[in-house]
């Protein structure tokens, strides 16, 4: 449905520059679109590299495992349903570690991980479970401690001070892991209730 959308977004674009006379405009705009595409692509190709390589060098060394564990118990209060030792509880503190790290496209495979695992555990297939809530409610609001995605772009168009984004950006997203929790917790009491 999204792909027809785009498609008639563009051929509205196309037919509105042509009846207007503007089709040299747009043709500009669509070359320069893509070069800066380009451009920001190679930018945030180094930066990626670079974190995605400390992230390895964090596993090998085993700091990564060392985090795990240290966040092993709150997540065992956040997702209950899921067994000790189980894969899921593994790909879900793997997404968490990245998207702290602001490596969204490194967390995005742990977190694809995490639902199918969790699907597993799902009693009814055809609805999401309590662990699958939570994980959405707290990978949406992404705790990050540092966004490095963000740095790297605002690098590439050569901000004057592009790291002053790091605290309002670890604040913001707290306030907002802490309201995903919140509600994900009220919502599932309330359903509890319900059910009673």
């Amino acid at each position: 449905m999204i792909n027809l959308i785009w498609v008639a977004l563009t051929v509205i674009g196309l037919l509105f520059a042509a009846m207007n006379g503007k089709m040299e405009e747009v043709n500009g705009a669509i070359l320069k679109g893509a070069q800066e595409a380009v451009t920001l692509c190679i930018g945030l190709i180094s930066v990626l590299v670079f974190w995605l390589g400390l992230m390895r060098i964090a596993q090998e060394s085993g700091l990564l495992q060392s985090l795990t564990g240290l966040f092993r118990p709150l997540a065992k209060r956040l997702f209950p349903e899921v067994p000790e030792g189980h894969p899921a509880m593994g790909y879900i503190l793997s997404n968490m570690i990245a998207n702290m790290f602001g490596l969204g496209n490194a967390a995005t495979p742990m977190g694809i991980k995490a639902m199918e695992e969790l699907q597993k555990l799902n009693e009814d297939k055809k609805t999401a479970s309590r662990s699958m809530v939570t994980f959405l409610a707290l990978n949406t609001s992404g705790l990050t401690l540092v966004p490095t995605m963000v740095l790297s772009i605002r690098m590439s168009y050569r901000s004057s001070s592009p790291t002053e984004i790091v605290i309002p950006t670890f604040l913001t997203t707290v306030c907002a892991t802490i309201a995903a929790i919140l509600i994900d917790r009220y919502f599932y009491f309330r359903r509890q209730r319900r059910k009673k």
